[in-house]
Protein backbone atom coordinates (compact mmCIF):
# COMPACT_ATOMS: atom_id res chain seq x y z
CA UNK A 1 0.00 0.00 0.00
CA UNK A 2 1.23 3.49 -0.82
CA UNK A 3 -1.01 5.87 1.14
CA UNK A 4 -4.10 5.20 3.24
CA UNK A 5 -5.95 7.90 5.20
CA UNK A 6 -8.88 6.78 7.35
CA UNK A 7 -10.69 9.76 8.84
CA UNK A 8 -7.40 11.65 9.14
CA UNK A 9 -7.84 15.26 10.21
CA UNK A 10 -5.53 18.04 11.35
CA UNK A 11 -6.37 20.87 13.72
CA UNK A 12 -3.80 23.54 14.53
CA UNK A 13 -3.12 24.50 18.19
CA UNK A 14 -5.27 27.64 17.85
CA UNK A 15 -8.27 25.52 16.92
CA UNK A 16 -8.20 26.13 13.16
CA UNK A 17 -9.21 22.98 11.26
CA UNK A 18 -6.79 22.72 8.34
CA UNK A 19 -7.97 19.27 7.23
CA UNK A 20 -11.37 17.79 7.99
CA UNK A 21 -11.53 13.97 8.30
CA UNK A 22 -10.20 12.60 5.01
CA UNK A 23 -10.57 9.11 3.55
CA UNK A 24 -8.04 8.58 0.79
CA UNK A 25 -6.24 5.64 -0.81
CA UNK A 26 -3.32 6.02 -3.24
CA UNK A 27 -1.83 2.80 -4.56
CA UNK A 28 1.92 2.31 -5.13
CA UNK A 29 2.96 3.74 -8.48
CA UNK A 30 -0.02 6.09 -8.84
CA UNK A 31 0.52 9.66 -10.02
CA UNK A 32 -1.90 12.12 -8.44
CA UNK A 33 -2.30 15.90 -8.60
CA UNK A 34 -3.98 17.88 -5.84
CA UNK A 35 -5.56 21.13 -7.00
CA UNK A 36 -7.42 23.89 -5.20
CA UNK A 37 -7.19 27.55 -4.32
CA UNK A 38 -4.73 29.04 -1.83
CA UNK A 39 -5.60 28.00 1.71
CA UNK A 40 -7.39 24.83 0.60
CA UNK A 41 -5.05 22.64 2.65
CA UNK A 42 -2.82 21.27 -0.13
CA UNK A 43 0.50 22.02 1.59
CA UNK A 44 -0.85 20.81 4.94
CA UNK A 45 -1.89 17.51 3.35
CA UNK A 46 1.55 17.04 1.80
CA UNK A 47 3.25 17.81 5.12
CA UNK A 48 1.02 15.19 6.73
CA UNK A 49 2.08 12.67 4.09
CA UNK A 50 5.73 13.65 4.59
CA UNK A 51 5.41 12.96 8.37
CA UNK A 52 6.19 16.60 9.12
CA UNK A 53 2.79 16.76 10.84
CA UNK A 54 0.84 14.10 12.71
CA UNK A 55 -2.91 13.69 12.30
CA UNK A 56 -5.10 15.07 15.09
CA UNK A 57 -7.54 12.20 14.60
CA UNK A 58 -7.93 9.15 12.40
CA UNK A 59 -5.07 7.09 11.02
CA UNK A 60 -2.38 7.57 8.38
CA UNK A 61 -0.62 4.64 6.69
CA UNK A 62 2.44 5.46 4.59
CA UNK A 63 4.27 2.66 2.78
CA UNK A 64 2.59 0.18 5.20
CA UNK A 65 3.67 2.11 8.32
CA UNK A 66 1.73 4.37 10.69
CA UNK A 67 4.08 7.28 11.54
CA UNK A 68 2.30 7.95 14.85
CA UNK A 69 3.16 4.45 16.06
CA UNK A 70 6.83 4.34 15.06
CA UNK A 71 9.86 4.71 17.29
CA UNK A 72 12.33 7.50 16.54
CA UNK A 73 14.66 5.23 14.58
CA UNK A 74 11.85 3.61 12.59
CA UNK A 75 10.39 7.03 11.76
CA UNK A 76 13.77 8.21 10.46
CA UNK A 77 13.99 5.12 8.26
CA UNK A 78 10.51 5.77 6.90
CA UNK A 79 11.47 9.35 6.08
CA UNK A 80 14.38 8.16 3.95
CA UNK A 81 11.75 6.53 1.71
CA UNK A 82 9.73 9.75 1.35
CA UNK A 83 11.01 12.65 -0.73
CA UNK A 84 9.46 16.11 -0.35
CA UNK A 85 10.02 18.67 -3.10
CA UNK A 86 9.46 22.13 -1.61
CA UNK A 87 8.06 25.13 -3.45
CA UNK A 88 11.00 27.12 -2.06
CA UNK A 89 13.77 24.57 -1.38
CA UNK A 90 15.59 25.22 1.93
CA UNK A 91 19.01 25.59 0.32
CA UNK A 92 21.71 27.68 2.08
CA UNK A 93 22.79 30.50 -0.28
CA UNK A 94 26.50 29.69 -0.07
CA UNK A 95 26.02 25.95 -0.54
CA UNK A 96 27.23 24.37 -3.76
CA UNK A 97 24.67 22.69 -5.99
CA UNK A 98 26.48 19.35 -5.79
CA UNK A 99 26.37 19.45 -1.98
CA UNK A 100 22.66 20.28 -2.06
CA UNK A 101 21.92 17.31 -4.34
CA UNK A 102 24.04 14.83 -2.38
CA UNK A 103 22.22 15.89 0.80
CA UNK A 104 19.34 13.81 -0.50
CA UNK A 105 21.04 10.70 0.91
CA UNK A 106 22.31 12.07 4.22
CA UNK A 107 19.59 10.13 6.03
CA UNK A 108 20.85 6.90 4.45
CA UNK A 109 24.57 7.45 5.09
CA UNK A 110 26.58 7.05 8.27
CA UNK A 111 27.49 10.19 10.20
CA UNK A 112 31.13 9.89 9.12
CA UNK A 113 30.22 9.59 5.43
CA UNK A 114 27.74 12.46 5.67
CA UNK A 115 30.32 14.80 7.24
CA UNK A 116 32.94 13.77 4.70
CA UNK A 117 30.58 14.42 1.81
CA UNK A 118 29.92 17.94 3.11
CA UNK A 119 33.65 18.65 2.86
CA UNK A 120 34.42 16.59 -0.24
CA UNK A 121 31.55 15.45 -2.50
CA UNK A 122 31.62 11.65 -2.61
CA UNK A 123 29.39 10.97 -5.62
CA UNK A 124 30.00 13.55 -8.34
CA UNK A 125 28.70 11.26 -11.16
CA UNK A 126 25.51 10.55 -9.22
CA UNK A 127 24.81 14.23 -8.61
CA UNK A 128 25.49 15.05 -12.26
CA UNK A 129 23.15 12.27 -13.40
CA UNK A 130 20.34 13.75 -11.27
CA UNK A 131 20.94 17.29 -12.58
CA UNK A 132 21.40 16.65 -16.30
CA UNK A 133 17.77 15.68 -17.12
CA UNK A 134 16.76 18.97 -15.51
CA UNK A 135 19.20 20.91 -17.73
CA UNK A 136 21.44 21.80 -14.77
CA UNK A 137 24.49 19.66 -15.46
CA UNK A 138 26.61 22.78 -15.98
CA UNK A 139 25.61 24.15 -12.54
CA UNK A 140 27.19 21.27 -10.58
CA UNK A 141 29.67 23.45 -8.70
CA UNK A 142 27.72 26.72 -8.76
CA UNK A 143 26.57 28.31 -5.51
CA UNK A 144 22.87 28.32 -4.78
CA UNK A 145 22.78 32.12 -4.49
CA UNK A 146 23.88 32.30 -8.13
CA UNK A 147 20.75 30.53 -9.35
CA UNK A 148 17.29 31.78 -10.30
CA UNK A 149 14.16 30.71 -8.48
CA UNK A 150 13.30 28.20 -11.20
CA UNK A 151 16.81 26.74 -11.09
CA UNK A 152 16.63 26.37 -7.32
CA UNK A 153 13.38 24.47 -7.66
CA UNK A 154 15.04 22.11 -10.12
CA UNK A 155 17.96 21.59 -7.72
CA UNK A 156 15.40 20.62 -5.08
CA UNK A 157 13.87 18.14 -7.51
CA UNK A 158 17.31 16.71 -8.35
CA UNK A 159 18.01 16.20 -4.63
CA UNK A 160 14.83 14.13 -4.19
CA UNK A 161 15.55 12.14 -7.36
CA UNK A 162 19.05 11.38 -6.04
CA UNK A 163 17.50 10.32 -2.73
CA UNK A 164 15.76 7.47 -4.52
CA UNK A 165 12.57 7.77 -2.44
CA UNK A 166 9.63 5.41 -2.98
CA UNK A 167 7.08 8.18 -2.34
CA UNK A 168 7.59 11.52 -4.11
CA UNK A 169 5.68 14.50 -2.73
CA UNK A 170 5.88 17.80 -4.61
CA UNK A 171 4.50 21.07 -3.24
CA UNK A 172 4.08 23.49 -6.17
CA UNK A 173 7.34 22.21 -7.69
CA UNK A 174 7.24 24.38 -10.83
CA UNK A 175 5.73 27.64 -9.54
CA UNK A 176 8.90 29.66 -10.32
CA UNK A 177 9.40 28.22 -13.81
CA UNK A 178 8.24 29.57 -17.16
CA UNK A 179 5.43 27.60 -18.84
CA UNK A 180 7.64 25.60 -21.22
CA UNK A 181 10.11 24.59 -18.49
CA UNK A 182 7.28 23.78 -16.06
CA UNK A 183 5.71 21.51 -18.66
CA UNK A 184 9.03 19.77 -19.35
CA UNK A 185 9.79 19.31 -15.63
CA UNK A 186 6.41 17.78 -14.79
CA UNK A 187 6.67 15.49 -17.80
CA UNK A 188 10.09 14.36 -16.55
CA UNK A 189 8.83 13.74 -13.01
CA UNK A 190 5.91 11.70 -14.29
CA UNK A 191 8.09 9.70 -16.68
CA UNK A 192 10.65 8.85 -13.99
CA UNK A 193 7.91 7.92 -11.51
CA UNK A 194 6.27 5.67 -14.11
CA UNK A 195 9.54 4.01 -15.18
CA UNK A 196 10.67 3.26 -11.62
CA UNK A 197 7.28 2.50 -10.07
CA UNK A 198 7.37 5.49 -7.72
CA UNK A 199 4.25 7.01 -6.18
CA UNK A 200 4.00 10.71 -7.10
CA UNK A 201 1.67 13.20 -5.40
CA UNK A 202 1.94 16.87 -6.38
CA UNK A 203 0.02 20.00 -5.42
CA UNK A 204 -0.44 22.45 -8.28
CA UNK A 205 -2.10 25.80 -8.82
CA UNK A 206 -1.93 25.41 -12.60
CA UNK A 207 -4.99 23.35 -13.48
CA UNK A 208 -3.90 22.90 -17.10
CA UNK A 209 -0.62 21.29 -16.02
CA UNK A 210 -2.37 19.02 -13.54
CA UNK A 211 -4.85 17.74 -16.12
CA UNK A 212 -2.21 17.32 -18.79
CA UNK A 213 0.33 15.35 -16.76
CA UNK A 214 -1.51 13.46 -14.00
CA UNK A 215 -3.97 10.59 -14.55
CA UNK A 216 -5.79 11.25 -11.26
CA UNK A 217 -6.95 14.60 -9.86
CA UNK A 218 -8.03 15.43 -6.31
CA UNK A 219 -9.87 18.72 -5.77
CA UNK A 220 -9.35 20.07 -2.26
CA UNK A 221 -11.34 22.96 -0.81
CA UNK A 222 -11.32 24.19 2.80
CA UNK A 223 -9.66 20.99 3.97
CA UNK A 224 -12.29 18.75 2.34
CA UNK A 225 -11.93 16.54 -0.74
CA UNK A 226 -14.48 17.96 -3.17
CA UNK A 227 -13.80 15.41 -5.91
CA UNK A 228 -11.38 12.59 -6.67
CA UNK A 229 -11.47 11.21 -10.21
CA UNK A 230 -9.61 10.50 -13.42
CA UNK A 231 -8.31 13.63 -15.14
CA UNK A 232 -10.43 12.93 -18.22
CA UNK A 233 -13.56 13.03 -16.05
CA UNK A 234 -12.95 16.44 -14.46
CA UNK A 235 -15.62 18.83 -15.70
CA UNK A 236 -16.02 22.59 -15.91
CA UNK A 237 -18.65 22.34 -13.16
CA UNK A 238 -16.08 20.61 -10.92
CA UNK A 239 -13.64 23.48 -11.42
CA UNK A 240 -16.35 26.10 -10.92
CA UNK A 241 -17.28 24.58 -7.58
CA UNK A 242 -13.66 24.13 -6.54
CA UNK A 243 -12.57 27.70 -7.26
CA UNK A 244 -15.78 29.66 -6.77
CA UNK A 245 -15.46 32.70 -4.54
CA UNK A 246 -18.52 34.90 -4.30
CA UNK A 247 -16.52 37.92 -3.17
CA UNK A 248 -13.86 37.73 -5.86
CA UNK A 249 -16.09 36.56 -8.70
CA UNK A 250 -18.85 39.15 -8.26
CA UNK A 251 -19.25 40.97 -11.56
CA UNK A 252 -16.28 39.16 -13.19
CA UNK A 253 -16.45 36.81 -16.14
CA UNK A 254 -15.07 33.31 -15.72
CA UNK A 255 -11.70 33.21 -17.50
CA UNK A 256 -10.88 29.60 -16.78
CA UNK A 257 -10.55 27.38 -19.88
CA UNK A 258 -12.73 24.32 -20.28
CA UNK A 259 -11.37 20.92 -19.20
CA UNK A 260 -11.39 19.89 -22.89
CA UNK A 261 -8.99 22.71 -23.73
CA UNK A 262 -6.88 21.96 -20.70
CA UNK A 263 -6.34 18.35 -21.77
CA UNK A 264 -4.93 19.45 -25.12
CA UNK A 265 -1.11 19.23 -25.16
CA UNK A 266 -0.96 22.32 -27.36
CA UNK A 267 -3.38 24.46 -25.38
CA UNK A 268 -1.90 27.83 -24.33
CA UNK A 269 -1.62 28.94 -20.73
CA UNK A 270 -4.99 30.54 -19.87
CA UNK A 271 -4.76 34.32 -19.99
CA UNK A 272 -6.82 34.70 -16.83
CA UNK A 273 -4.26 32.68 -14.82
CA UNK A 274 -0.80 33.59 -16.15
CA UNK A 275 1.94 31.19 -15.15
CA UNK A 276 4.79 32.72 -13.12
CA UNK A 277 8.08 33.34 -14.86
CA UNK A 278 11.57 32.41 -13.74
CA UNK A 279 13.25 34.87 -11.42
Amino acid sequence: MGIQLDGASLTHPGGFIALHPLNLTIQPGERVAIIGSSGAGKTTLLRLLATGLLASSGSVQLLKDNPAQLSGGALRRLRTRIGLIHQSPPLPPRQRVITAVLAGRLGQWSLARSLLSLCYPLDIPGARAALEPLDLGDKLFARCDQLSGGQLQRVGIARVLYQGADLLLADEPVSAMDPLLADHTLALLNRLALEHGKTLVASLHAVDLALRHFPRIIGLRDGVILFDRDAAQVTADDLDELYSNDGLNAGLADTRPSPTALHSPTSPVPSGRPAPRCL
